[in-house]
């Protein structure tokens, strides 16, 4: 079984900052890609930044220059290091990577999630 583990979430107020946390574990041979998406009330679940295990980086146009996205030196790890938070930023942010799991193959797999809320 192939599990992620989010944390870092919280209240903050407008122009403060906060970092997420995730980690990767159970019978994973290789991760290609991590990353964090975000649903906010009544939206649809959005990309909001990933990475590769090559370390390409990609943003949404409305977190580019605030949020940064990086893996731990074990590269089952990923952090979303997110500054100068406005209230839309408020949101449940779901962890997921893409991953080959031995004896499984290829999946997705998505992290139980973890609310920001953002304060005026």
């Amino acid at each position: 079984q192939v599990q992620l583990v989010e944390s870092g979430g919280g209240l903050v107020q407008a122009g403060g900052s906060l970092t997420l946390s995730c980690a990767a574990s159970g019978r994973i041979s290789s991760i290609n890609t991590m990353g964090w998406h975000r649903q906010a009330p009544g939206k649809q679940r959005e990309l909001v930044a990933a990475i590769t295990s090559g370390g390409m980086r990609n943003y949404a146009d409305s977190v580019k220059g605030r949020f940064t996205i990086s893996s731990g030196d074990a590269k089952n790890t990923v952090y979303l290091q997110m500054n100068t938070l406005v209230p839309e930023d408020t949101a449940v942010y779901y962890c997921n990577a893409e991953v080959f799991a031995i004896s499984r193959g290829y999946l997705e797999v998505w992290g139980q999630g973890t609310l920001v809320t953002v304060s005026s």
